[in-house]
């Protein structure tokens, strides 16, 4: 009787939770409709994104929205069934023609709410990608940084972050880039002109249209300027809690992208798209605080190596599991190319105080602004997968206290002690898919899957013939 009791207690106090959640909704909707009305919104652009960090989405009718803002609506999950070229995947477990491509539930996170300063009228939401169950996907990035999030929150801390990006303008259109087969380009200006006053007034149009366009989008820059190559920018969006923080790196690459285009310009995230100049990175900084946002942990010494003993935790963690999760932050065949000695990426598991060598970089100006810079992802990564992964190991050496290796006082390529991360992503795939620790930390289902979906795009590399063999063995050979 008493067991009977206690569940008809705890089917009470469910069914009241439910309905406070609904009451939210309602109300939550409601001040929706007043806010659209007020923007004069006549149409709404949805969309999640992908492994690879594409925005997929779509318009919806403003009588479709509304229905779909209660309970959701279907969106075919063959966007986790195929690769950055619409390719599908032949070694996929979640979707494929053996499961025929069904829709997954796509619910809209209506704390995403944004309107696309240059598609006026247009509101924009984030998905949210769960089982038919209601249950998040395990396979969607975003939910994955969910789970790590509410992990965060589980051992009261929060964790705050920030991205930066550096990034190509060329004057061309996909039509342009398609004729001339990627070859030929015009940058946005010629030279190396890094921190360039003049080459920033110059492109004043376009740099306006950027800061301004992305403050009005939600995604404010706090700093941007030209860096060393033709027709590159780097810009420093400001930090924010995990989720929006990576919410607003993953929206920055589609706006500068939608901007560029209305400029008749195309804007390049590659991680190395010439050999001859430098690549480009999308370094990632954090910092972890106690649940009230009131106190850097970080903050403060006493620990190994003069820093406070929880960011030695956080950094010990992210740098013994770096190697087996570098396929998370670097998630391309190029993002490798970057990858080299003495190119400002590192190449092994490194760390130091204001050493831009290494892979993982503490900054300490002041207590609030102490935080490490990841490092190791190029411009070409996909932010909820890298701070996952990032964030998720420094987690881990905050619950295990692994021990922290002195830190490199000089150049970190030439440090002979420090473990090598992957050479290509052929190796950070195996390394990824053989990880005990990524499986405990990211899920199962999900390392299985985005370690097929990197074993796949290593493959399709492996069979492509480059021009550099063209060039180097047609004739000689």
């Amino acid at each position: 009787m008493k067991n009977e009791r206690a569940a008809k207690v705890q089917a009470t106090r469910q069914a009241g939770a439910r309905r406070a959640r609904a009451g939210e909704g309602r109300e939550a909707l409601g001040r929706l409709r007043d806010e659209f009305a007020r923007r004069g919104i006549r149409r709404v652009k949805v969309g999640g994104f992908d492994v690879d960090g594409v925005f997929r989405g779509k318009y919806l009718a403003l009588d479709k929205f509304w229905g779909a803002a209660q309970g959701g609506f279907g969106f075919c999950d063959v966007v986790f069934g195929w690769d950055v070229g619409d390719a599908l995947y032949d070694n996929a477990k979640v979707t494929g023609w053996h499961t025929g491509y069904p829709d997954t539930l796509a619910r809209i996170d209506l704390s995403t709410f944004r309107v696309i300063p240059w598609e006026p009228a247009t509101a924009a939401f984030i998905l949210d990608f769960c089982e038919p169950s209601g249950a998040p996907l395990p396979v969607s990035p975003r939910q994955l940084l969910q789970r790590i999030d509410a992990r965060a929150r589980e051992q009261r801390l929060r964790v705050k972050c920030g991205a930066e990006y550096e990034f190509f303008f060329f004057r061309e259109t996909p039509a342009t880039l398609h004729e001339k087969g990627f070859r030929d380009l015009v940058p946005l200006s010629p030279g190396m002109f890094g921190y360039s006053w003049v080459r920033s007034s110059e492109s004043a149009a376009l740099v306006h249209a950027l800061l301004d366009g992305l403050a009005d989008f939600g995604v404010p820059v706090e700093g941007f300027h030209t860096e060393t190559g033709p027709g590159v920018f780097e810009a420093a969006i400001a930090y924010d809690d995990l989720l929006p923080a990576a919410d607003k790196a993953a929206l920055f690459k589609t706006a500068v992208k939608e901007i560029a285009a209305r400029h008749g310009l195309t804007a390049c995230f590659m991680a190395k798209w010439n050999e001859a100049l430098p690549g480009c990175s999308g370094h990632l900084h954090q910092s972890v605080w106690d649940l009230a946002g009131e106190r850097n942990l970080f903050a403060g010494e006493g620990g190994p190596h003069g820093l406070s003993a929880d960011l030695a935790a956080y950094v010990a963690g992210q740098l013994a599991l770096l190697p087996e999760l570098t396929a998370l932050a670097c998630p391309t065949v190029n993002s490798y190319k970057r990858a080299v000695p003495h190119t400002w990426a590192p190449t092994a598991a490194t760390w130091g105080v204001e050493n831009r060598t290494c892979a993982l970089r503490v900054i300490r100006p002041s207590e609030s602004a102490t935080r490490v810079e990841f490092r190791v992802p190029g411009a070409d990564m996909n932010p909820y997968l890298a701070l996952a992964a990032s964030v998720a190991s420094g987690l881990w050496g905050l619950r295990t206290r692994p021990e922290l290796p002195p830190p490199v006082t000089g150049n970190a390529y030439d440090d002979g002690k420090a473990k090598a991360l992957p050479r290509d992503l052929g190796e950070a795939a195996v390394a990824l898919r053989d990880g005990r620790a990524a499986r405990d930390l990211l899920g199962a289902e999900f390392v299985d899957h985005y370690a097929r979906t990197r074993e796949w795009e290593w493959n399709k590399y492996r069979r492509a013939v480059t021009d550099w063999e063209l060039a180097r063995y047609f004739e000689a050979v």
